[in-house]
């Protein structure tokens, strides 16, 4: 049985909450404030967390952040409003899912079962035999240690920018739409578009000499994007870094 914990500091929200996930199959951990959340997630490791934003005493972000110092963690965040500013927050910190107050507790769930078989997908990746390193440039990527480097040095990947460094170094040279991302790196057949967007900015924050100026992953106008390792090296498949 899959844990999760509901943090949130309004008693209806997480009562609702926890209600739809214990029908749906899941064991509930439930936190009113940021404090008790990092305590509870110490003592009683979940394996998803339901995040409210805005939260007394600790906001959801530094949750975010303290929580997942332990290792990776699927988060999916609560935001208030539906502004953008509030979703990029949520993504900036590496949550992998947002939703919207009010929301229906429904669909809630389903995002929550989405996250988890990602995550699953991935662990079960993790325990088969061991893929060759793959390769582009500065950059080599171990799918299996779910490692990534850039010039020799170890890169701070979130799971989901992991994921999307993957597929772009397996796919090189194709332009891919933020709708088809979506599908085939978060496996989701439908959502906000911009949480492509917001990872692919972080990414080339991360692998890029000049994030402003990218020369790896290219902005193809009105299509999506494309990686393009340099032509001197292109992206291929081998042992070692």
């Amino acid at each position: 049985m899959k844990r999760v914990l509901v943090v949130d500091d309004d008693p209806t929200v997480s009562e609702v909450v926890a209600g739809y996930l214990d029908r749906a199959g899941f064991a509930v951990d439930v936190a009113a404030d940021g404090p008790a959340a990092v305590a509870q997630a110490a003592s009683r490791p979940p394996d998803l967390v339901v995040l409210d934003l805005m939260l007394p005493g600790m906001d959801g972000l530094e949750v975010c952040r303290r929580i997942r110092t332990a290792g990776p963690l699927p988060v999916i965040m609560l935001t208030a409003r539906g502004e953008e500013e509030d979703r990029i927050l949520g993504l900036e910190v590496g949550a992998d899912d947002y939703v919207t107050k009010p929301f229906s507790p429904r669909e809630l769930v389903l995002r929550v079962e989405s996250v988890l078989r990602r995550a699953g997908a991935s662990t079960a990746l993790r325990s088969e035999a061991a893929e060759p390193w793959l390769r582009a440039g500065p950059l080599a990527l171990d799918p299996t240690a779910r490692r990534a480097t850039r010039d020799g040095s170890e890169l701070a990947l979130t799971i989901r920018e992991f994921d999307l460094l993957e597929f772009f170094i397996r796919h090189p040279g194709q332009a891919t739409s933020r709708e088809q991302l979506m599908q085939r790196v978060w496996g989701w057949e439908f959502g906000d578009l911009s949480t492509v967007t917001v990872h692919v900015r972080r990414l080339r924050e991360k692998i890029e000499d000049d994030p402003a100026h990218p020369r790896l992953i290219s902005t193809v106008w009105g299509v999506g994007y494309r990686f393009d390792p340099p032509r001197s090296q292109e992206a291929e498949v081998g042992h070692g870094r």
